[in-house]
């Protein structure tokens, strides 16, 4: 989240800020509305107990002297006025909660260098690597490949569970798996990550560190009767790992890559992707969190993008690299990167992976700071994450760009040790 002080004395600059995401002003003008009202209720309250204070050392000559009387009256008059200051502090306490629930719900501010738009068809490609593959015949998407191989089977996973549910049996099982060990074999042994394998559930306190809470709770699962929700991206438990912790800055940036499954109710994506594996209920996916210090995140950020491209480079996929625009961006990122990954049997790239700078924003919320090197003084740390990458939207891809005529899917070079045969 924001400071507090931050948006009172910058209120022009994060309205402007705002309204290139299309937030509407309506939330800032009441937060100057009660933050205005706050400071004059303070002063009156001050006010009121200088004069309580000065009262009671008047009080108290009066008890030592003849004017009894007159210490009795200013007491009656002190008590009024000792009422009227409690009821002040709790009209101050009640405005105080609602400054920190409009503070709550205005996201980050976006960096200078993101373009200002409205939706996903105003960002800007900044890069492409590889080219489309060439086809002899049609190229088909990964639910006929899926079907027609009897490797993907949507209906039992409805019968199972519902609709955006999937069922891999076979190779399409056996492919994921192999992306998932080669993610994590490549971060952590090549790119200098440290895998960790966090809880699956997670408390509200967690949730709203990372900033799903309160704004996005339409789009978890929650589980009944527990303040647990099941994680929609592993962002949350490893972000929250140092949360109400200072760490040193010489242990700075910290790498994790963390392989998990995520839960998504997908609200509001009604009539969105129904085919196939692109929208689903349930996914896994290895996530990449840094924490680094204010003055390296902007560089960061830049290498965690790479470390998720290395992911595609090495598996032959052509992709592009987008930054998303100001309509498009994440509540708490300030600038992030799509990787999107082109998918011959629909003709078209999709989203396989998000890398986020989230600045002091999520630290904040979670309190996650370090101490710099010889000072007293801490300071919040910047947190960053990116898919490296869904393992899923991965899997989909191989097969869409590494189908045969023959309507087999053949193995990407980088993945076959994980196809021989170990018994």
């Amino acid at each position: 989240m924001l400071e507090l002080r931050f948006i009172r004395e910058n209120l022009d600059l994060v309205k402007e800020k705002c309204g290139r995401r299309g937030m509407a002003a309506d939330r800032l003008d009441e937060f100057s509305r009660l933050d205005h009202k706050r400071l004059a209720l303070l002063t009156e309250v001050e006010a009121l107990k200088n004069i309580r204070n000065t009262a009671s050392k008047d009080i108290a000559m009066l008890k030592s002297g003849p004017e009894k009387a007159k210490a009795d009256a200013l007491i009656l008059e002190m008590r009024e006025t000792s009422r009227k200051i409690k009821d002040l502090d709790t009209e101050l306490a009640d405005i105080q909660i609602g400054l920190q629930e409009i503070v709550m719900t205005i996201p980050n501010l976006c960096d200078d260098s993101v373009p200002v738009g409205r939706n996903d068809s105003d960002n800007i490609e900044v890069k492409q690597w590889g080219e489309k593959p060439v086809f002899s015949f049609p190229p088909k998407p990964h639910w006929e490949l899926g079907e027609d191989l009897r490797i993907i089977d949507f209906e039992r996973a409805a019968k199972l569970s519902g609709a955006r549910f999937s069922l891999l049996t076979g190779f399409a099982s056996r492919l994921d798996r192999a992306l998932t060990n080669f993610m994590l074999d490549l971060h952590t042994q090549r790119n200098g990550y440290t895998e960790v394998l966090p809880p699956f559930l997670v408390n509200s306190a967690s949730m709203t560190a990372t900033g799903q809470l309160p704004k996005f709770e339409a789009d978890l699962f929650k589980i009944k009767d527990w303040d647990l929700y099941l994680i929609p991206t592993a962002e949350v438990p490893v972000t929250n790992i140092f949360r109400d912790e200072t760490l040193d800055e010489k242990d700075l940036p910290i790498k994790f890559a963390s392989f998990t499954p995520c839960f998504r109710s997908e609200a509001g994506s009604y009539g969105k992707d129904t085919r196939g594996l692109i929208r689903q209920h349930q996914f896994t996916k290895v996530e990449l969190v840094k924490f680094t210090t204010p003055e390296t995140s902007t560089r960061e950020l830049e290498l965690l993008l790479a470390d998720a491209e290395s992911v595609l480079q090495l598996l032959g996929l052509h992709y592009r690299v987008v930054t998303l625009c100001s309509g498009d961006l994440g509540f708490s990122a300030t600038k992030t990167y799509d990787i999107e990954v082109w998918l011959p049997g629909q003709q078209a790239y999709r989203e396989i992976s998000s890398c986020s700078n989230f600045l002091d924003f999520q630290a904040r919320r979670g309190s996650i700071r370090y101490r710099p090197e010889g000072q007293k003084k801490s300071r919040l740390v910047h947190t960053l994450n990116g898919s490296g990458l869904a393992v899923g939207r991965t899997l989909l891809a191989v097969m869409e760009n590494y189908q045969q005529e023959d309507g087999s899917i053949a193995v990407p070079k980088v993945l076959e040790p994980y196809f021989e045969t170990r018994f």
